[in-house]
C-alpha cells in the first residue's frame, strides 16, 4: 500500500543531494511531486523523467527560495495544479566563517539567512492558503543548530536554530487545522556539500556513535514517515537523523 497515494508534495531544492532523495522517496510512496531547482536545469529534467516512471505527476519549477518574488511565482504555479498536502523546506546554503574574520563575505552570510530562514518563513506563509487541512510541513534543519563542532559555524547554525524555533511555534499556530509541523536535523550525510571522503571527515566521525556517514536516503525515509498518517500525532518535534552524533 502506498502511504502517500493521491497526495501532492512541494519540495524545495529537489534537484540534487538530499532533495533528490526526498523527491524520489515521496514519489515511490505515491505522491505527486512539485520540486524546485535554481541552476541545475539538466539534473532537474532528468529527475522529472525518473519520477514519472513511478506513475505519478511531477513538475520542476525554477525558483530561488531566497527571493520572495520567486516564491510567490512558485506558489502561484503550484496553486494552478491544485492544493498541496506536503511542504518540504529542503533548500539551503552552507556558509562558514569566523566572527573575527575581517575578510568575511557578508553578502554570502546575508544570502544564507535569506535562503535558510527568511525564505522558509515566506514559503510557509505563501503556501498555507493552498495547503489542505491535515497537511504536513517538514523543515530540514541541522545538528549545527544545537552544537558547534568546529569554529566558524555560528552563522549557519543560527539560521537552523531559528528554523527549529519557528517549527515549534508553527505547530502551535496550525494545530487547529490539523497541520503538523516538524523539523529533521541531519548529521553527517554523504553529499556533494559534505562528502564522506572529505578532508575533515575522519575527525568529524569521531563524534558519531555509528562511526559512519549517513546517506541521503536516510533523510528521505524520515521525511516520508513524517508526511504519512503514521506520524499524524507528531508535531512540533525535532528529529535528529545523525547516527548518534548528538547522543
Amino acid at each position: 500500500m502506498l502511504r502517500l497515494a493521491h497526495k501532492t508534495a512541494l519540495v524545495t531544492g529537489g534537484s540534487r543531494g538530499i532533495g533528490t532523495a526526498i523527491v524520489k522517496r515521496l514519489a515511490a510512496e505515491g505522491a505527486n511531486i512539485i520540486f524546485t531547482y535554481v541552476n541545475a536545469a539538466e539534473k532537474a529534467m532528468a529527475l522529472v523523467g525518473e519520477v514519472e516512471s513511478y506513475g505519478v505527476k511531477v513538475a520542476a519549477i525554477k525558483a530561488d527560495t531566497g527571493n520572495t518574488d520567486d516564491i510567490d511565482s512558485l506558489v502561484a504555479a503550484a496553486a494552478a495544479m491544485g492544493k498541496i498536502d506536503i511542504l518540504v523546506n529542503n533548500a539551503g546554503v552552507f556558509k562558514t566563517g569566523a566572527i573575527d574574520d575581517s575578510s568575511a563575505d557578508l553578502e554570502a552570510f546575508k544570502n544564507q539567512w535569506e535562503v535558510n530562514t527568511h525564505g522558509v518563513v515566506h514559503m510557509v506563509r505563501a503556501s498555507l492558503p493552498i495547503m489542505n487541512d491535515g497537511g504536513r510541513i517538514i523543515n530540514l534543519g541541522s545538528t549545527g543548530a544545537t552544537r558547534s563542532p568546529y569554529p566558524g559555524i555560528g552563522d549557519y547554525g543560527a539560521t537552523k536554530a531559528a528554523m527549529a524555533a519557528y517549527t515549534r511555534s508553527w505547530a502551535r499556530e496550525l494545530g487547529q487545522r490539523n497541520i503538523t509541523v516538524n523539523i529533521i536535523q541531519p548529521g553527517l550525510i554523504d553529499t556533494d556539500m559534505n562528502p564522506s571522503d572529505g578532508p575533515f571527515s575522519a575527525e568529524m566521525l569521531k563524534a558519531v556513535a555509528l562511526g559512519r556517514y549517513g546517506e541521503a536516503k536516510d533523510i528521505a525515509a524520515a521525511v516520508a514517515f513524517l508526511a504519512s498518517d503514521d506520524a499524524q500525532y507528531i508535531t512540533g518535534s525535532t528529529l535528529n537523523v545523525d547516527g548518534g552524533q548528538s547522543a
